[in-house]
């Protein structure tokens, strides 16, 4: 059988394994392409390292298991840099019943890598369901909304939530957001409060963001697997999504080639043809 024959046969499975271990391989073995920092990723960045140490940052959990890939390397690099600031976070999830077991996970973790100490250096105040109604209430009493953390101790005995009673005493929030809670948080806890926030969100939920960090009640943006692995670049410390990311260029460059091969074979066997008939 002729080269020629035995691509155009070649089994679709092979094809398969190449995309699968193109996949597989950058994430266990990085490559460590470079990745070009945006304008609205280094404006959070820059937000947060300002901030003086003690500061309080809410960061807001709304997303489950599914959209995890993307948002959970945001958390865990906005995590890290608060840690090293010694700023304090507080978490806490709306209407997504998943979203309080994604800031534990995260949470907990960073805590365990870098002794931060539960209650003092952090919180997670867990689930709230019924926004935008928590959203306004939290306005002016943080323990009434949350009595009890996500781990069942009584939120006014937390040393932590002793100084934190309402968005007064917030210096900046990050919305993680896998839905459209992203526009409560910019209606009612930006537009009607005037709090101070940043988003994180799924790369195809993104674009419909950009008008609001354009009207300026976004101070940043991240989008995506993309904006997570801009952010660990930044608290320099590559991540799973800097590494999701070198998979995402090896496939690409994959697929780009197969196309090419492809073509390249339809343009021979044409030929091929072509010649043929004239000889024959």
């Amino acid at each position: 059988m002729s080269l020629l024959k035995y691509v155009q046969n070649l089994d679709r499975r092979i094809i398969f394994l190449f995309v699968g271990l193109g996949t597989v391989l950058p994430i266990i073995f990085p490559i460590g392409f470079p990745i070009s920092v945006t304008a609205p990723v280094q404006i959070i960045y820059d937000r947060i390292e300002a901030m003086e140490p003690g500061s309080v940052l809410l960061l807001s959990f709304d997303y489950g298991p599914s959209s995890a890939p993307e948002l959970t390397p945001m958390a865990d690099a906005v995590m890290r840099h608060c840690a090293r600031r010694k700023i304090k976070v507080v978490g806490l999830s709306y209407l997504i019943l998943g979203g309080a077991d994604m800031a534990e996970a995260v949470m907990s973790e960073v805590g365990r890598d870098l002794g931060l100490e539960y209650g003092v250096d952090y919180v997670n105040l867990g689930f709230k369901s019924g926004a935008p109604a928590p959203m306004i209430r939290l306005a002016r009493d943080f323990h009434g909304v949350f009595p009890l953390d996500n781990r069942g101790n009584k939120v006014a005995d937390l040393p932590l939530m002793r100084k934190v009673r309402s968005y007064a005493d917030i210096d900046f929030i990050v919305e993680l957001a896998a839905t459209m809670l992203g526009d409560y948080w910019i209606n009612v806890v930006n537009a009607r409060f005037g709090e101070e926030m940043a988003m994180g969100t799924t790369a195809v939920s993104a674009p419909r963001y950009y008008a609001f960090l354009e009207s300026g009640q976004l101070t940043g943006l991240m989008g995506g697997l993309k904006g997570a692995a801009e952010y660990e670049v930044l608290i320099n410390q590559r991540g799973i999504a800097a590494r999701g990311m070198d998979a995402q260029r090896i496939v690409h460059i994959m697929i780009i080639l197969f196309v090419l091969l492809g073509n390249v074979i339809f343009f021979l066997e044409r030929s091929t043809k072509k010649y043929s008939l004239l000889s024959g």
